[in-house]
This record gives C-alpha cells, sequence and structure tokens, in this order.
C-alpha cells in the first residue's frame, strides 16, 4: 500500500504517553522507507536554532512574509516566536506556516504528525491539514492515545538521562543492563550502556522528582482535545490503550506483554547489585488496579486497526 500511497496519522495523547515510541516503532515493523514521524516541537525547537544565526533568521524571514496568513501582524508572530516558552502555545496560524514550510523539505511520505493539534481551536484546523499541506487525496486518520496519569507520573519520576550523550532509561521500568550503588546515600543508579557512551552514572533532570504536577493543566488540556477528537464525524479514528485492568488481562494479553517492574537490593557481601523483576500493576484514572502493556503489543493494535481503516 505505502509503495504507491500516503497517508496522514495525527498522534494525539497526554504529554510522556508514547506518541513518538508507537509511530517510531510503527515505521521500523511496516516500512521505514515510506514512513516518517513529524514532531512539531521538533520543527519549532529547530527553528529556535534558527533564530540564533542571522543568515537563517533572514531566510526564515523571508519565507513567513510570504506565508504568514494569520490574525496578528507578522511582527507580532514573530516576536511570539522569539519570546516563546513552555508555557505558552504560538499562533496556530504560524505554526501552519511552519509546517508547511517544513513539508516542502521533504520527500513525500506517510506522515505521523506529532503535536497537532494541541489547543481545542486546532482542531477544526485539523480536519483539513492535508489540503492545506499538500496531500489532498490522503487518507487522513486521529491516532487517540489511552494512558492512566499514574504511567506518566512514573515515567517522569524515574526517568533518567546521561549526562554525556543525552540517553534517556527510567530506573523503575527500563534499566540499563549495569546498575551501580551509592554505599553512603544507599542509592541505586543507571548507568549508561550506549555503545557510544563512556558509562556515565544517569541522572534526573530537574524538576522530576514532581513528576506531572508541574504539567497537571497541560494534560487536563490533553484530554479535552481527545475528548473533542472522539466527538468528530468525517474522519476515522484509532484508540490504543496503554493499560488493561488486572482482572481480565488474561483474556487477552500474555505475561510477556505487560510492562515490567525493577527493584533493586545490594549484596554487602558479593558487592553487587541484585535486579528483581515483576509486573507493574497501577492504578487507572478510574482507580481500578491495572497493568501498563508495552510497546509492541501497542503498535500491533495500532497496525490491525489502520489494515481496517484503509480496507486493506
Amino acid at each position: 500500500y505505502l509503495k504507491k500511497n500516503t497517508f496522514i496519522a495525527y498522534l494525539m495523547g497526554k504529554k510522556n504517553s508514547g506518541k513518538g515510541t508507537y509511530s517510531k516503532m510503527f515505521a521500523e515493523l511496516v516500512d521505514p522507507e515510506n514512513i516518517s514521524h513529524f514532531s512539531i516541537g521538533d520543527m519549532v525547537r529547530e527553528v529556535d536554532e534558527e533564530l540564533k544565526d542571522k543568515k537563517r533568521k533572514k531566510e526564515l524571514c523571508s519565507f513567513l512574509e510570504k506565508n504568514y496568513r494569520g490574525w496578528f501582524p507578522f511582527k507580532k508572530a514573530l516576536s511570539a516566536l522569539e519570546r516563546r516558552n513552555i508555557r505558552t502555545l504560538l499562533p496556530t496560524e504560524l505554526i501552519l506556516a511552519l509546517v508547511k514550510r517544513e513539508i516542502a523539505r521533504r520527500e513525500k511520505k506517510t506522515l505521523f504528525v506529532d503535536g497537532f493539534p494541541r489547543d481545542l481551536d486546532q482542531i477544526s484546523y485539523s480536519l483539513f491539514f492535508r489540503d492545506l499541506i499538500g496531500y489532498r487525496e490522503d487518507a487522513d486518520i486521529f491516532i487517540l492515545i489511552d494512558v492512566p496519569e499514574s504511567v506518566i507520573n512514573e515515567r517522569i519520576k524515574w526517568r533518567r538521562v546521561c549526562p554525556c550523550c543525552q540517553t534517556s532509561r527510567n530506573l523503575k521500568l527500563l534499566p540499563t543492563s549495569e546498575i551501580g550503588y551509592n554505599q553512603k546515600n544507599k542509592e541505586f543508579y543507571l548507568i549508561c550502556d550506549n555503545s557510544r557512551c563512556r558509562g556515565s552514572k544517569m541522572v534526573a533532570k530537574e524538576g522530576d522528582e514532581l513528576g506531572i504536577k508541574p504539567i497537571k493543566e497541560r494534560l487536563k488540556l490533553d484530554e479535552k482535545l481527545i475528548e473533542q477528537a472522539f466527538s468528530l464525524y468525517g474522519i476515522p479514528k484509532i484508540l490504543l490503550r496503554n493499560s488493561l485492568p488486572v482482572k481480565v488481562a488474561q483474556k487477552f494479553v500474555d505475561d510477556y506483554e505487560i510492562t515490567p517492574e525493577y527493584s533493586y537490593q545490594w549484596n554487602a557481601k558479593t558487592k553487587k547489585v541484585k535486579i528483581i523483576e515483576k509486573p507493574w500493576i497501577i492504578l487507572d484514572d478510574e482507580g481500578t488496579q491495572s497493568y501498563s502493556l508495552l510497546a509492541p503489543p501497542v503498535t500491533i493494535s495500532l497496525i490491525k486497526q489502520m489494515i481496517e481503516i484503509l480496507s486493506l
């Protein structure tokens, strides 16, 4: 199908819900040559770098002066871009102009769009997004990702990053092959096992210990976006569930599809860390004991539903 056709999929889920993970795994399994993951956030961060370079900034401004159309004057929109922070959203019309520019640079492929729509007013734009970027006859699909907030909380709280190569892992959910132990502080830590790295101690990012507290409002908005997308007519939707109630899980998944959690014990005699693995049980947003699923079974669900929607 992908050798002759393309489609656009809009990934909608709360922050840290796995949008990039699922789309990239889908591409790996199906056709990495003809599928592209397009992150609006990555695009905007690249624009930030362009603004720091005089020549690249001039080229960017020249493009926007010709292609930006919106309610704000161009200079005001550019000012919003230069002064943006993590709590403010850029004008939708500016985002569309930047997306048009980025898409024009790329070879036409199937797109998994991560980060659009990001606000309630952008939902209506997404209905005509394919026309705006020149994918006029393509199928377009909403992929809605349901992940309990308890899962997102643990993903953030236990996240660890290598200070050298920036590899990201998780002390509780995705450890490295080697675990260290600080006897003085009685703390376990991950040792980076990236072959291109030198085995640095992985560290927590500032603020990660707070979990989802700093992004509570963002999560509420994401939830409203998903609810509104569910109510739309005329565009097919795929629902991906990250969790299953423990009581019914055995009917639908095998043990190897369930996310494990890891804990550690220090053996003072052997001076080694013992790794303990067991199924991770969480409370979903309704307070039901549930298992969180690993990425592969969720991606398989994505593939099955995509086949049905595309009538393959």
